[in-house]
């Protein structure tokens, strides 16, 4: 699994239409009213990679396997979900399971498409998506809070490594703030941040939905969406649900890349999401190759070896000895894995080595 993104918005931002896209489903219901989506809708697609197509094709694989970006679309929050209005808060436990939020933001003018508030300002619509999830862990920390406070008082000494997490978290939502704008915790204490499970912990992603002119070099209401993003030190894409619907119905890789020339793209608008979800997570790839199968797998970049080892199986880290390492550019440059072993590029690294991206990893374990 590469990586698990939450999509969230205000009703009738496209969010449906752009999760329907983007994981070539008609799994999320459409349509042209607020709360069409009633349960989460969950899909996964492939992460495009051209380097796994040729280590698949140098390695003689069977099967070639991508990894996986699993996209989470949310019920569309309006202003008060927090507080029951909608649908409610019953939604946002789902965020809680996912590894970044995407804010789809609407970046388009339409007289066919109503809007929740009445006109279009995607900079509002994120403030307040943004709000809502503020107020939601505001509530849900409070009670905990006073809770861990009284322990804290009888010397409960998990109470005291958590009560001033806490405290300090409080302050910044009660000042209006995303609990994520802390960011010089110990490693103790990040620990405990995550054990919160607090929704404005997660990194945000904008996504500015905007019309099929706009899809190129977007338009003035996604420049404000792009200098809001670069203000926060966040990633914002430019996509068109409308375009992404039309190339999700194209049958082959030829008939789309032929429909992104005429528009003047050069890829779809899910390789740039993907691209951002990556930078944003600080994620890297790295591959397993052989005669059974070519596989791409996801780590955080400063994983160690053992740690990689650990996505593909926990017995490969538990008994983790060494990994038989080749950087892509040798594996592909010498001809695969033999070439690359006469010229002296496999390298054995141990349990302090940090993977590369593209690194080509053959695990030593014993269990």
């Amino acid at each position: 699994m590469g990586f698990k993104l939450g999509i969230v918005g205000l009703p009738n931002v496209g969010k449906s239409t752009l999760f329907n896209a983007l994981t070539a489903t008609a799994a999320a219901e459409a349509a042209n009213y607020p709360f069409c989506t009633i349960e989460p809708n969950t899909g996964r697609v492939a992460v495009p990679d051209k380097r796994l197509d040729v280590l698949s094709e140098l390695g003689k694989s069977a099967k070639t396997i991508p990894t996986q970006i699993e996209f989470v679309d949310i019920a569309g929050l309006v202003r008060g979900a927090s507080q029951g209005e909608g649908l409610g808060n019953q939604f946002l436990a789902h965020i809680r399971e996912v590894d970044a939020i995407a804010y789809v933001l609407r970046c388009f003018e339409s007289d066919d498409i109503t809007h929740v508030e009445g006109n279009i300002d995607p900079i509002r619509d994120a403030e307040t998506v943004e709000t809502e999830l503020m107020l939601a862990d505001l509530e849900s920390l409070e009670r905990r809070a006073d809770s861990a406070a009284k322990k804290a008082r009888a010397k409960d000494k998990i109470a005291l490594q958590e009560a001033p997490v806490m405290a300090r978290i409080l302050a910044v939502l009660r000042d209006g703030q995303p609990a994520r704008v802390i960011t010089d915790w110990s490693r103790e204490e990040r620990i405990i941040v995550r054990q919160l499970q607090l929704l404005t912990t997660k990194p945000v992603l904008y996504v500015c939905n905007v019309d099929e002119e706009s899809a190129a070099n977007g338009n003035a209401l996604s420049a404000k969406v792009f200098a809001q993003a670069a203000a926060e030190d966040t990633e914002a894409v430019v996509i068109s649900a409308a375009i992404e619907a039309e190339i999700s119905q194209l049958g082959s890789v030829e008939e789309k890349n032929e429909f992104l020339e005429t528009l003047g793209l050069e890829e779809a608008g899910l390789n740039r999401l993907i691209a951002a979800g990556y930078r944003l997570l600080d994620l890297i790839t790295f591959f397993t190759v052989g005669p059974k199968e070519a596989r791409a797998w996801t780590v955080r970049r400063e994983a160690t070896a053992p740690q990689a080892a650990g996505v593909i199986h926990s017995d490969f880290e538990r008994g983790f000895i060494r990994a038989e390492t080749i950087a892509y550019d040798d594996f592909e440059r010498l001809g695969g894995e033999q070439g690359a072993k006469d010229s002296g590029k496999m390298r054995v690294e141990g349990a302090e080595y940090l993977v590369k991206d593209g690194d080509v990893f053959h695990f030593r374990f014993n269990v």
